[in-house]
């Protein structure tokens, strides 16, 4: 079996635990952190090992599963050998705005991109020009007490422009920032944020950064035409991607899913992220309790 977001959907559906301050409690690692309680909680999904005995060896390595785990300050979170990329994201806030830092939303993970780091971009070989990116929101408002309420999981082509979109806007405006420095005299260095001058002052101690900061809105807005969750439940499980992605699957995956009750999977119509005015093929998966 291939992992992909078809079975960590299957995984999560049988495991029935949104609970993740529970799940944590016979770790062998202390993980404290809710944001990173979610990454090991999608990672044990799309690995089918929600079930299976921890121990730290187990917990720390999947260099087996996964062919890159990320840091804090650069995308992606997890790379599934020679398959998708993820993007986690842990809100408090029902349909909160998704906090992007200094990188534009993604349709796609680009090998050239200049914010993901070397390791990253040797991933798998190096042998790639994109992969396919899923963005994963959960939400853990703190009334819950570290139980999800909800887990979103939208493909990037779903969600997301082209990336020489994002980049009309931001190039013509770091262009503008490099000219401003050099009619000051100031000497800028070469950077993937929009400015940077090192050693501002007297002294030289001080490092000026300028840096885009992005955000993007929760799919629950996105998508609320064709989909809304009932608050009632204690837990929602979603998935958004395209008609073609979800046709790329297995069809063992798929059929396993079609054949859960617990799982509904159905054809929908959303908008093209490049041209509002196209709706394309799009599938949506649930799962409530």
């Amino acid at each position: 079996m291939c992992p992909n977001v078809l079975t960590a959907i299957k995984s999560i559906a049988e495991f029935r635990n949104n609970d993740l301050s529970n799940y944590f409690e016979t770790a062998p690692i202390r993980i404290n952190q809710v944001g990173q309680k979610l990454e090991y909680y999608v990672m044990d999904a799309i690995s089918g090992s929600f079930k299976k005995e921890k121990t730290e060896e187990t917990v720390v390595d999947r260099s087996d599963i996964f062919s890159h785990i990320g840091t804090q300050n650069n995308p992606p979170d997890i790379i599934i050998a020679h398959g998708d990329a993820f993007e986690i994201k842990k809100i408090q806030a029902l349909k909160a705005t998704l906090a992007l830092n200094n990188s534009p939303p993604k349709n796609k993970l680009y090998r050239n991109d200049p914010r993901i780091t070397k390791k990253c971009r040797n991933t798998d070989g190096g042998n790639w020009e994109s992969k396919d990116i899923f963005y994963v929101i959960g939400c853990s408002p703190k009334t819950n007490k570290g139980k999800l309420k909800y887990l979103f999981f939208v493909h990037g082509e779903c969600y997301a422009a082209k990336k020489d979109f994002y980049e009309s806007k931001a190039v013509p405006l770091k262009n503008h920032i490099d000219s401003f420095f050099r009619q000051q005299s100031w000497v800028a260095k070469q950077t993937a944020e929009l400015g940077r001058i090192n050693g501002i002052d007297p002294l030289s101690i001080t490092n000026f950064r300028i840096r885009g900061m992005w955000e993007v809105e929760n799919p629950l807005n996105v998508f609320s035409s064709c989909y809304s969750i009932d608050e009632r439940k204690e837990f929602s499980l979603v998935a958004i991607m395209t008609k073609e992605k979800y046709e790329s699957f297995p069809i063992a995956d798929k059929l396993a899913l079609k054949m859960d009750t617990q799982v509904k999977s159905q054809t929908i119509k959303v908008r093209n992220p490049n041209n509002t005015d196209d709706m394309m093929d799009a599938q949506l998966i649930t799962s409530e309790w």
